[in-house]
């Protein structure tokens, strides 16, 4: 039997802090990963307990009044929460979303938050995505040609071309369906994951992108696109409701279709 054992001072101790809402009516108890790099202790959990009629909706809302009224400390990320960033995506309840569109009544009992999974964590709930945003660079997500157009004029598409772009273009690189799939886990060095995938396909999805061949010589890996196993984990958490898998099989049938 194989033996798996975490790195130093990875292993989560019993050490949190509970904060108590004094005289609060309506509590919600929020159990949130901490980690801080300078202090050399290990991670653990604090409870946060917040008076839900003195608190907005999201999750991002709680979130927001901890650190402003309890503690400064905390730390996370956040920016539009209008679900279009990706920012404060994390995992709620064991499951990745965004703290910005999931409700505190979604969540039932007590809520615990940690840091997306798999990635390395740079404080409390910021994870690392250096690798994430270096694998997106290598699939070259932009519009590439190598006919001309007169000057000043427009690469068109049709009612019908465009079309094939929706569903694939609202990605907004949260992470959350790569950081939710088993296959990135154990292949994150080579496999690209679904987020990147599926990015992947928009180009070649797209009538205006010369580099179609070029870009599926350099999917066909038995790693970069081959890990996906159709766990489906990636359709299940996107907070935007699309389908990495579906993206991926796409491009598999275009290398099918290569070598028939």
């Amino acid at each position: 039997m194989a033996t798996f054992t975490l790195p130093k001072n990875s292993k989560i101790n019993g050490n949190g802090t509970v904060h108590k809402a004094e005289g609060a009516a309506r509590v919600k108890r929020f159990r949130i990963y901490r980690w801080n790099p300078d202090d050399g202790q290990n991670p653990r959990y604090d409870t946060f307990e917040i008076d839900l009629d003195n608190c907005g909706p999201m999750v991002l809302d709680a979130l927001f009044k901890i650190k402003n009224e309890i503690d400064p400390t905390l730390t996370f990320r956040r920016s539009c929460r209008e679900g279009i960033c990706g920012s404060c995506a994390m995992n709620m309840n064991g499951k990745n979303g965004l703290a910005c569109t999931t409700a505190i009544e979604d969540l039932p009992g007590e809520v615990r938050i940690t840091p997306l999974p798999h990635m390395q964590v740079i404080k409390d709930l910021v994870p690392d995505f250096t690798n994430f945003y270096a694998q997106y660079a290598s699939i070259r997500p932009w519009l590439q040609t190598v006919s001309t157009t007169p000057s000043g004029k427009e690469r068109l598409q049709s009612p019908e071309q465009r079309e094939k772009l929706d569903g694939l273009y609202e990605c907004i690189l949260c992470a959350c369906c790569s950081t939710a799939c088993p296959s990135y886990w154990w292949n994150s060095d080579k496999f690209l994951g679904p987020a990147i995938l599926l990015q992947a396909y928009r180009w070649l999805a797209d009538s205006r992108d010369e580099m179609t061949g070029e870009r599926l010589d350099e999917l066909e890996d038995p790693f970069r696109l081959y890990r996906c196993h159709t766990i489906m984990n990636c359709a299940n958490v996107c907070p935007k409701g699309l389908s990495p898998a579906r993206a991926i099989a796409e491009i598999k049938k275009l290398q099918a279709e290569r070598q028939a």
